[in-house]
């Protein structure tokens, strides 16, 4: 089966009439492509343990199933051009991955040299729940790993009774230092960082001052989180038949469900991300299949897609290592379900022909005119479902940049909110290729404007709910572009 996503990896954008006028989307620096990914992928190497012996005893195989290879030869199949194996930490773990994990990765590179495969792990952050820990590519990248894994993953400690600094705010915040003062950083985003909430706006493991602390620390290091996390197949079963196994993207029953695919900290137009858009942080959104077990396996069923089967983060980079590293550390990403959409030029357009893009800043005199100028491709072919899912509305999302919260706490920036939406009939067309220009306000203050797209015909998106078919309720969200007023 072949992705949406495969096709078109080099820019060729288009001129359009746009409303009444004629506008150009501006070409991208030749050497950059947007290139699919997914930063959460595990492995046979997220083992069990035997605890009968000291060190527990790892048994590859237990909380994921598949090999390396085998991962990125699905990623290759649904469209991904590069990808990040992420598997859990845990007793002296940090060992397994030095010793084994690590020579198979490198297999892996060997055996399947379209998809770029980066070195990490699942980290366990003392204090707090999961999080991707992406490592340059480098020589020395196994033992860069090592040294953060047995020094600071929460699980690494076999040692009973366990030591409480191991899973404590202080080691997190000695953890954030050592990767900020790295030759060659890393990057963390925080995984499904809803996870253990309560309900909507109720936190468990990741609150929002953590968020907040760990950006300050590491502002270079720590850059966002799963605005749409994985485990999105928990209602299908073999066929694509529909199984009632709880809201899909749900870990508890009990806990908060995704709305639309997408982590209510995302999803909530002014909620959480919007609260941290608001204080000018740079902090973005991925996407992730997080897979552990796909839903159709034959001997061991579970609630996941392949790596690009239904979730992809699109980053515009060079296709290399350091090309899509520097991509999502400056937040040229978008996030999308179901390949809605393959492509996205989203800038905004100032006087004078100045224009930023995604993750950047537009410098503009208080009181200019500004534009979000908004291209995207909507492939006319099936995506994995052997479904052809159409855009059926685009938003335009605006809030104004407020500076630093005085309350660590806050989850909410009233400022925000839809400017406008753009309905498919509303939409200049060519071929795949949409378009349309969306004029903001006198530029009198900071801001940013994000983009958000769906297929449905709901205004915001839905809690998910058991039995309901991921496959009919998708969206793409962008990451923001700012406007500072001089």
């Amino acid at each position: 089966m072949t992705s949406r996503g495969t096709v078109a990896r080099r820019l060729a954008w288009f001129c359009v009439l746009c409303s009444a006028a004629a506008f150009v989307l501006a070409t991208p620096a030749a050497d950059r492509e947007w290139l699919a990914g997914d930063s959460h992928i595990h492995s046979h190497w997220s083992a069990g343990y035997d605890h009968s012996t000291s060190p527990p005893t790892p048994i590859k195989g237990r909380d994921a199933m598949y090999s390396t290879p085998r991962n990125a030869a699905m990623a290759r199949q649904f469209g991904l051009r590069w990808m990040v194996t992420t598997d859990h930490g845990g007793p002296n773990h940090a060992k397994l991955n030095l010793e084994q994990a690590h020579r198979e990765l490198t297999l892996s590179r060997e055996l399947v040299p379209e998809v770029l495969q980066f070195y990490g792990m699942e980290l366990n952050m003392p204090g707090m729940d999961h999080h991707t820990l992406i490592i340059p590519r480098a020589e020395d990248e196994a033992t860069v790993l090592y040294e953060i894994e047995s020094r600071f993953d929460a699980n690494e400690d076999w040692v009973r009774p366990p030591d409480p600094r191991r899973d404590s705010a202080e080691l997190r915040r000695e953890a954030l230092a050592h990767m900020q003062g790295l030759e060659r950083l890393p990057i963390l985003f925080a995984n499904h960082p809803s996870r253990s909430a309560r309900d909507i706006g109720v936190y468990g493991r990741d609150e929002p001052w953590e968020l907040r602390e760990n950006n300050d620390l590491a502002p270079d290091v720590y850059r966002g989180m799963e605005g749409a996390p994985g485990h999105q197949a928990a209602t299908l079963a073999t066929g694509g038949r529909i199984r009632n196994r709880g809201a899909y993207g749900a870990f508890f029953n009990d806990g908060a469900p995704t709305l639309g695919g997408f982590d209510q900290m995302t999803a909530i137009v002014g909620g959480l991300w919007d609260a941290l858009l608001g204080e000018g942080r740079r902090f973005w959104i991925v996407a992730s299949s997080d897979s552990h077990f796909h839903y159709a396996d034959p001997v061991s069923p579970g609630s996941d897609f392949w790596p690009g089967e239904f979730h992809k983060t699109w980053v515009h980079a060079q296709p290399t290592y350091a090309g899509v590293l520097d991509g999502l550390r400056q937040g040229r990403i978008f996030a999308v379900a179901g390949d809605l959409v393959t492509e996205l030029d989203f800038r905004l357009k100032g006087p004078g022909g100045r224009e930023a893009e995604l993750g950047g800043a537009l410098r503009v005199a208080r009181g200019a005119q500004v534009t979000a100028a908004v291209g995207f491709r909507d492939p006319e072919t099936p995506n994995a479902a052997g479904e052809n899912p159409a855009v059926r509305r685009v938003d335009v999302i605006v809030g104004e940049v407020v500076g630093r919260s005085s309350d660590p706490s806050v989850d909410r920036n009233p400022t925000t909110r839809v400017l406008a939406r753009f309905t498919r009939d509303a939409l200049s067309r060519d071929g795949e290729l949409y378009s349309f220009e969306a004029p903001l306000p006198a530029a009198d203050r900071d801001m940013y404007v994000r983009i958000r797209g769906t297929s449905s015909e709901d205004l915001e998106p839905p809690l998910d709910v058991a039995e309901e078919n991921p496959w009919h309720d998708l969206w793409f969200y962008s990451n923001p572009i700012f406007i500072e007023v001089e």
